[in-house]
């Protein structure tokens, strides 16, 4: 082991405009949340590789020379880092039990986890004994990339333990970003880990995980915008259970049904989306203007409504957006729909007050409802100090 400790940390997303439409070949803009996940790396002299996952109660340990004996006999073999390896994956679920159907949260983020600290240190010779604990402000299961964090915070903390990528901190220094080629090496590990957990991600999330601020993403090629504002935002959990792969297949069935009307729905969609981005790019060559962000609030009314029209609206997210527009601010959905989370637009200007009569409108509807913003750093290196508080007292009881 290169290192004996290391913390990392990495953001959720959202979709700020896009959903739906870009699965058709329309732009989409995937900003990150400052709601992030935090990793705590530690060298141990057990003989033993742990996990400690306290957001889904996940404890685990496992001997260093039984994952060993799941390694070929050349470590060659692995560590490709384009490619995943199914017979690697086939044996890791017969070690942690999980059936090809598995898609539980808990299972699949054990299996990315072994899968990256087995590809990772193969060529080494002899697997390390450590600890990882990992602690979330993201809820699972909410669309809001919980999973990408996830994985690029393993991905950044494996390959720095490696050696593969320098540890960046030096005494002066509390937090700390890689060039683009590190940066490049960990969103490439932790698509992998997306893929164990997901199947067929786009790679969205863990590109948003990696870089931050507001990638625009389009017929598969993802794009960092250059300088991007940081906006507030309240962010609405309905816990509306929903499922991505239905929404979708609805919005296909209406297109095939209707495709005079949702084409043009989804083009209106994606000139939302490159409206948006133009509005983002002019607020950060010069200052903010209040102009500004009525064309913000504008473009997220004018895409709710595409969105219901598509189908994938809720009741739910219709209280939402009703709620905040009686206090005078814009909320659409994001993600999939169907129920899910929701994001509102708060100006500079806006009063605490009214945000926090708004939060607490939200949760007497029986919503989970945050103050944060968008735009946020993506992985970083922390040192202890570095962390927010919570975080760290949580990391250190495992």
């Amino acid at each position: 082991m290169h290192i004996k400790e290391c913390i990392m940390s990495a953001p959720g997303k959202a979709i700020l405009h896009g959903e739906h439409a870009v699965v058709h070949g329309n732009v989409a803009l995937a900003v990150s949340l400052n709601l992030r996940t935090y990793l705590r790396l530690q060298a141990t002299s057990t003989s033993k590789v742990c996990i400690n996952l306290p957001n889904i109660n996940t404890f685990l340990s496992w001997d260093v020379t039984k994952l060993q004996q799941l390694l070929p006999d050349s470590g060659a073999e692995l560590g490709n880092v384009n490619e995943l390896d199914a017979e690697l994956v086939r044996r890791l679920r017969d070690l942690v039990g999980v059936s090809n159907g598995t898609l539980d949260t808990r299972s699949m983020a054990i299996l990315a986890f072994l899968y990256i600290y087995l590809s990772v240190f193969a060529g080494s010779g002899e697997l390390p004994s450590l600890t990882v604990s990992v602690w979330s402000e993201l809820p699972t299961g909410a669309g809001l990339g919980s999973s990408a964090a996830y994985s690029v915070c393993l991905a950044a903390a494996l390959l720095s333990a490696s050696g593969t990528i320098p540890s960046l901190l030096s005494d002066q220094e509390s937090t700390a970003r890689w060039g683009e080629v590190e940066m490049e090496l960990i969103n490439r590990w932790a698509f992998q880990g997306e893929r164990i957990i997901h199947g067929n991600p786009s790679g969205v999330d863990n590109a948003v995980g990696t870089w931050g601020g507001i990638l625009r993403y389009h017929s598969g090629k993802i794009t960092p915008l250059n300088r991007v504002p940081m906006l507030r935002i309240l962010l609405t959990n309905t816990k509306v259970p929903r499922s991505t792969k239905v929404l979708v297949a609805g919005v296909k069935d209406k297109m095939n049904k209707f495709p005079s009307i949702i084409n043009p729905v989804l083009e209106s969609v994606n000139a939302v989306s490159c409206t948006c981005e133009q509005t983002l790019s002019e607020m950060t060559n010069d200052t903010p203007t209040p102009e500004h962000y009525n064309i913000l609030e504008e473009l997220i009314d004018i895409n709710q409504h595409h969105l219901n029209v598509m189908g994938v609206g809720h009741p739910a997210l219709d209280t939402l957006c009703r709620v905040t527009l009686a206090r005078g601010l814009h909320s659409k959905l994001t993600g999939a729909g169907g129920g899910g989370c929701g994001i509102t637009l708060l100006r500079p200007e806006t009063e605490c007050s009214v945000i926090q009569n708004t939060i607490q409108d939200l949760r007497d509807c029986g919503y989970d409802c945050w103050e944060t913003s968008v735009g946020a750093e993506g992985v970083q290196q922390h040192s202890p100090l570095a962390v927010k508080e919570e975080a760290l007292e949580v990391l250190a009881r495992y």
